[in-house]
């Protein structure tokens, strides 16, 4: 069965080879590489000319699998091929369950003869077929079977590198850590983030900079999470007490959860850092179980300003701080100056 990342590409590749399976049947809780595989075919599989005719899109919850392997069985109407496209593909398979599984018997004697000018491509959000199911072998081995998962935070940055490289682009870390941190695992929205950087980009240019994200995505430039965390890292002090100051005066753009939230994985990756039997670039990424060595330098420079004690100590600080923060062994003061407490335990 396919997954995620490299899969995607694999299949997107392929289309762009021209190459068409009987049935691509896409599910999972990433919408993003089920969109963009389902809107590529129903762009590109057909001429514009012919797809008033021969591009159809049913929903799962205003259909039934009879109905569609009827209208899959049918011939194109002057055109090389057809293309259905069933959204909502969920609602269908969960009357299939509710139903003893005649929506899989009907579609699993489709697929053992399917029209071979017609692509069937199911979107299946928010859940998957169950594994155990004979429709399912029954499907990879007539088409394509996808499982898209949802993205991890670590494996944002390449998303992002693969997402520039495939436009001639490059960014450098700081700036792709920016994207990473500011908009989070939504690759909707990243990619859209991206589109519009890419949008604004000046002809000519090949590098996106920090601060032409900043000028173009709305993230401050002196008060971002980035910098408090690269503050954090690099012990500067002053930068770091002035961000606070600023977060602590804008609670409700930065409360105390976020900011938590945000350096807390970097010290945890830290002390994993320390553990690593090979101390080079490519070991550190391994040992943080990193796609590419991009993101190793903060830790190597962690691991210059704190030794491996401290880091522990800091992470039992945050927890112990975050907690505080959602009224765990509140005190008369809880809340406010919190942040600033906890500044100054991580950098004394």
């Amino acid at each position: 069965m396919a997954t995620s990342g490299t899969a995607y590409r694999q299949i997107i590749q392929e289309l762009e080879n021209g190459i068409y399976k009987p049935i691509y049947y896409l599910m999972g809780d990433e919408a993003f590489f089920i969109d963009s595989i389902s809107d590529y075919i129903r762009e590109h599989a057909l001429p514009e000319e012919a797809r008033d005719f021969n591009q159809i899109v049913l929903y799962g919850n205003e259909t039934t699998m009879n109905e569609v392997v009827q209208r899959a069985r049918a011939y194109p109407m002057g055109a090389e091929r057809q293309v259905i496209i069933v959204k909502e593909a969920q609602h269908l398979m969960k009357r299939d369950s509710e139903s003893g599984g005649s929506a899989s018997d009907i579609l699993n004697a489709y697929l053992k003869q399917p029209q071979l000018s017609t692509i069937l491509v199911f979107c299946h959000k928010n859940g998957k077929l169950d594994g155990r199911k004979k429709i399912v072998a029954v499907i990879d081995k007539a088409g394509v079977l996808f499982e898209s998962k949802k993205v991890k935070d670590e494996d944002l940055p390449q998303f992002v590198e693969e997402f520039l490289n495939e436009r001639g682009l490059k960014m450098s870390a700081k700036g792709i850590s920016m994207m990473s941190e500011f908009v989070g695992a939504d690759l909707c929205r990243m990619n859209g983030e991206l589109e519009k950087l890419v949008t604004a980009l000046p002809q000519g240019t090949k590098e996106i900079t920090p601060e032409f994200i900043e000028e173009h995505v709305g993230i401050s430039k002196d008060y971002n999470i980035f910098e408090f965390r690269d503050a954090i890292v690099n012990k500067n002090v002053l930068k770091a007490n002035k961000i606070a100051a600023y977060y602590e005066s804008n609670p409700k753009a930065y409360p105390m959860q976020l900011v938590t939230a945000t350096i807390f994985p970097y010290f945890a990756n830290l002390m994993l850092a320390f553990y690593a039997p090979d101390k080079t670039d490519r070991g550190i990424a391994d040992q943080l179980d990193l796609k590419s060595t991009w993101g190793v330098r903060e830790y190597v420079t962690g691991m210059r300003n704190y030794t491996a004690t401290q880091t522990m100590n800091i992470i039992n600080t945050i927890r112990r701080y975050d907690a505080k923060s959602k009224g765990v062994d509140a005190t008369a003061n809880s809340g406010e100056g919190l942040l600033k407490e906890l500044l100054y335990l991580i950098l004394h």
